[in-house]
């Protein structure tokens, strides 16, 4: 069966175009089959991390990892010019469609076939987010949380987003095994952000 983490989808291309407001800014995006969040809207989960996103600061690359179609990064590169954006995805498809929509968007940004952080040695930034693929399992999204680790600079931040009672719960937990601290940035309609700084004081 094809999932939205499927290396190579094979299912027929079908497309939505629509527009997304934030902040005052207004992109265009194609969503296509075969990638996460394929709808004619960004998805709630991102949104929110889309809306309270804040740079921490420890540098000015940022990786999203699990890009999907791309709203996430491009959102943050469109608000936050300075940032060196980078988005990942092990999905062809959905690296194919954010640089598309990159382009759509006249937003440069890095973007890269990659299964979590196998393109990145020797790389580090100064934030990572993801909308993260729980239905990949809890082996996937464990590795993302503590390779993560090891990909942030001191006083950097992992920002993941997810719904609480549908693995949140789960995923702030081992932000805080692995980080020693974990905050609720944002709470809504069952949907949170969750925020942990590398070597926080």
């Amino acid at each position: 069966m094809e999932h939205y983490y499927t290396e190579k989808p094979i299912s027929d291309i079908r497309e939505n175009r629509f527009d997304y407001e934030f902040h005052g800014r207004k992109l265009k995006f194609v969503s296509v089959s075969g990638v996460f969040a394929f709808g004619d809207k960004v998805d709630r989960a991102s949104q929110l991390l889309i809306e309270n996103f804040k740079p921490s600061g420890a540098s000015n690359f940022v990786l999203d990892i699990g890009c999907g179609y791309g709203p996430i990064s491009l959102c943050i590169k469109s608000r936050y010019p300075h940032l060196q954006v980078t988005a990942v995805d092990i999905n062809e498809r959905a690296v194919e469609y954010t640089k598309k929509n990159a382009e759509i968007n006249n937003l440069y940004i890095e973007v890269l076939k990659s299964n979590l952080f196998q393109a990145f040695e020797g790389r580090v930034f100064g934030d990572i987010v993801s909308n993260p693929p729980i239905a990949a399992g809890k082996a996937v999204y464990t590795q993302l949380i503590k390779e993560s680790r090891e990909y942030l600079l001191k006083g950097g931040a992992l920002w993941l987003v997810a719904f609480h009672n549908k693995g949140g719960q789960t995923l702030k937990r081992i932000m805080e095994e692995t980080f020693g601290n974990v905050e609720d940035i944002v709470k809504s309609g069952g949907i949170r952000v969750y925020r942990s700084i590398k070597d926080a004081e």
